[in-house]
Formats: structure tokens, sequence, C-alpha cells
């Protein structure tokens, strides 16, 4: 059977925090933050099953710290694990201050994603395979 890598399916977006993506202290909207995190995971959960997929739950979204009017956000995601037709993708972020390029963790999450035929039916995607002792955790 072929297995697809871990590597495969890493995705960087980045996304500088911007007036309208705040609130009254100047902290990045936790919604905003849901939504980027949710195209940067369907992103990794489409480059492994190529075909439709859609975002089937949340299982935890911690939010460690927050991102500033600014700050230079980076999103990475990567396919964890894949059952029969669903993948888990775990996506972290961290937040840059451009002026000083320090760089700080501010969020977590886990998403699950299922992949679809043409008919919008659940559809096998192939088994991921990790490669380092990271990936393997």
């Amino acid at each position: 059977m072929i297995k697809k890598t871990v590597k495969n399916t890493h995705v960087i977006m980045h996304e500088i925090v911007l007036p309208n993506d705040t609130n009254l202290l100047g902290n990045v909207l936790g919604g905003r933050v849901m939504h980027l995190m949710d195209m940067c995971a369907a992103m990794s959960a489409y480059k492994h099953a190529r075909t439709a997929v859609v975002t089937a739950s949340v299982d935890r979204l911690d939010f460690l710290a927050p991102s500033k009017m600014g700050d230079i956000m980076k999103l990475m995601s990567s396919v964890n694990y894949t059952g029969q037709s669903s993948m888990e993708i775990g996506v972290r972020i961290e937040s840059e201050n451009p002026k000083t390029a320090v760089s700080h963790h501010t969020a977590s999450a886990y998403l699950t994603f299922v992949s679809l035929d043409d008919k919008g039916k659940p559809q096998k995607v192939l088994p991921i395979k990790p490669e380092t002792k990271d990936e393997i955790k």
C-alpha cells in the first residue's frame, strides 16, 4: 500500500495582524485566529487527500498568548494521523514582533478533516507515514 509522508503535507502561511483583525486591546480576534487555522489545516488536508475536504471538528484549540496588531503570524500545519476517510491536522501559530524580531508560540489546535468524493460522500484516504521522532509522537 502506498503511504504519503507528513512532510508532503506541511503548509506555512503568514498573516499580518491589521487593525480590522483586533479587539479593543489591540489583540487579534479569536475568531480570526480560528479562521486562519482552519484555512491552513484545510490546505494540509487537501495536499494529502487531493480531493475536496471539509472540516469535521476542532478537537482542541489553545490560545496561549495574544498576537498584537502589527505582529506577523506564522501558521504551520501538517497531517498527523489518518483514518479511513478522516485526517487529523495539527496547527501551530507563532507571532513575531517585526520591530524586535522576537517570536513566541501563541496558539495550537488539532482539527479533523474528511475527504469527499465527487458526490460529497466520505472517501478513503491513503495512510500517512511519519518519518521523524517528532512526527511519530
